[in-house]
């Protein structure tokens, strides 16, 4: 990847960036989602000589705006994020929304009352939260602020959600601290969904971010539930999670390919069919 179009610094510049570097924390984060956007990805080395500051502050720097769903931090460097476009997001909600209904019903009738239990972020999540809501005295961490709102309503449940930044398009809420968050609970059942199953069985999901807070839930789970529509198998994205070694059980609305099933079977893991025809 070719690094050598960092722009050339001028005398206005680089006064700017001393002012930056004393302290006015936004107006160097700023600059930074500009050289950004306009580099497509630049090396933390980069940035903490451009600025003047440590590796350290540069670090918290990519971490903020990460969490603000404003880029994508990567291995020594931090990347343009391609944003969701919110018509692509409400036409997700909108897909296979009899599918997720009846797969969240079927989630749903493996959580018995008073269960502790993690549900991650997604639409197929936020189904499976108006599904939750006919259990009683549940104990539920999410930190998805849509799922939030639905199990709010319920007087009898216990909820808790980490503070942070909220992404707008999704209601996912992070900070820099959400894993660790997560580690103060011990779960159930940890319900989670993805962005994809490949044919080699591995778990997938888009945002690295997402994924941390994920694996936190799945380590402190009893039981490790997966809901996915269909459409994710044998589907690719950028981070891996894990792999379906990891889980307990696959709630779906149609069986996974023969080469999928086939490693599922092998694991002894189990594929729960929701009920299509009701």
């Amino acid at each position: 990847m070719d690094l050598s179009n960092q722009p050339q610094k001028d005398a206005t510049e680089s006064m700017s960036e001393l002012s930056v570097s004393s302290g006015k924390k936004e107006v160097r984060q700023q600059m930074l989602l500009q050289w950004i956007e306009n580099s497509h990805y630049v090396s933390l080395e980069e940035i903490a000589e451009r600025f003047r500051v440590t590796t350290q502050t540069a670090r918290r720097d990519i971490a903020d705006l990460e969490h603000q769903g404003k880029v994508r931090r990567l291995h020594g460097g931090v990347s343009q994020l391609a944003p969701l476009d919110p018509l692509t997001y409400r036409q997700r909600r909108h897909d296979q929304m009899d599918e997720k209904a009846r797969i969240a019903e079927a989630v749903v009738a493996l959580i018995p009352d008073n269960a502790s239990i993690f549900l991650d972020t997604g639409t197929t999540c936020e189904a499976i939260a108006n599904a939750l809501v006919s259990r009683e005295h549940l104990h539920v961490v999410t930190y998805s602020l849509r799922s939030a709102a639905i199990i709010s309503e319920k007087t009898d449940f216990t909820l808790a959600v980490p503070g942070g930044f909220v992404r707008p398009i999704d209601g996912g809420m992070f900070q820099e601290d959400t894993p660790e968050f997560i580690r103060r609970f011990k779960f159930d059942y940890a319900i989670i969904s993805v962005s994809g199953v490949d044919i080699d069985g591995d778990l997938c999901d888009d945002d690295h971010t997402e994924v941390a807070v994920v694996s936190a839930a799945l380590r402190q789970a009893a039981h490790k539930l997966l809901a996915v529509d269909s459409s994710k198998f044998g589907k690719r994205a950028m981070v891996k999670l894990g792999s379906v070694h990891d889980i307990t059980a696959v709630i779906t609305n149609e069986l996974p390919t023969p080469v999928l099933s086939d490693i599922l079977h092998a694991a002894n893991i189990p594929v729960i069919l929701a009920n299509m025809d009701t």
